[in-house]
């Protein structure tokens, strides 16, 4: 498999957030292929850090296209992110979640007691069981002997939209592969229907019947009806 190098981060964010799907990701003894993304733009995407930080406005105009992005949220978990400039956009991409492929033994030891193919099932998982935290915030891994990214086969991610953000939760930015077995529980709420209609039906018809008409339940068939 051939290295992705920084050239590959001189597009927009969503691009490379859906094309790093199926891709294998490196780091110091474990490799993982990449099962979801999400896609932030600096610009104007009120959920991106930039949006209300200085200090990372300033992190997009002085680092690398391909630079490592990590934080701590909420004071609990590293979240790793991968700045993309260059483009048309410029942005970061965050990755949510991996599906473990070598480096077992480590990975089981930072987490321990925990099915294999949920080790890295959401983005502070992922940098756990990788040992990344913010010590390497700001350093270009790509293309290392020990650390990077190299290309998978071609892939069709399903799209949705992002979780655990209270803005702009309408972009569907966020990409998963619809193929793979570890797929975290928030994947299964990927829209996988052709129109959003048909998605917001199968929400209804999965729904408890708690809504209210005149004081009466409503159920799922008569919400469909209207």
């Amino acid at each position: 498999m051939s290295s992705i190098l920084e050239d590959f981060f001189a597009q927009d964010p969503v691009s490379c957030a859906r094309r790093l799907i199926g891709c294998h990701f490196m780091w110091n003894g474990c490799v993982g292929r990449i099962v979801e993304t999400e896609a932030y733009d600096s610009l104007d995407d009120p959920a991106c850090h930039t949006w209300l930080r200085p200090s990372t406005r300033a992190f997009v105009a002085n680092q690398h296209a391909g630079d490592a992005y990590v934080y701590m949220n909420y004071g609990v978990h590293w979240l790793f992110n991968i700045l993309v400039k260059g483009g048309k956009r410029s942005g970061f991409v965050l990755l949510r979640a991996l599906e473990p492929v070598s480096g077992l033994e480590l990975m089981r030891g930072r987490r321990p007691g925990v099915q294999d193919h949920l080790l890295a099932a959401g983005p502070g998982k992922l940098t756990r069981v990788l040992g990344i935290d913010g010590s390497v915030h700001g350093t270009g891994f790509l293309g290392r002997a020990d650390c990077g990214i190299h290309r998978g086969p071609s892939i069709r991610p399903c799209a949705g939209p992002r979780i655990g953000i209270s803005r702009a939760t309408d972009l569907r930015w966020r990409f998963g592969d619809p193929s793979s077995p570890m797929r975290r529980p928030q994947n299964r709420h990927f829209p996988r229907h052709r129109s959003a209609l048909a998605f917001r039906r199968s929400v209804i018809a999965r729904a408890e019947p708690q809504v209210l008409m005149h004081g009466q339940p409503v159920t799922a068939k008569k919400l469909l009806s209207w």
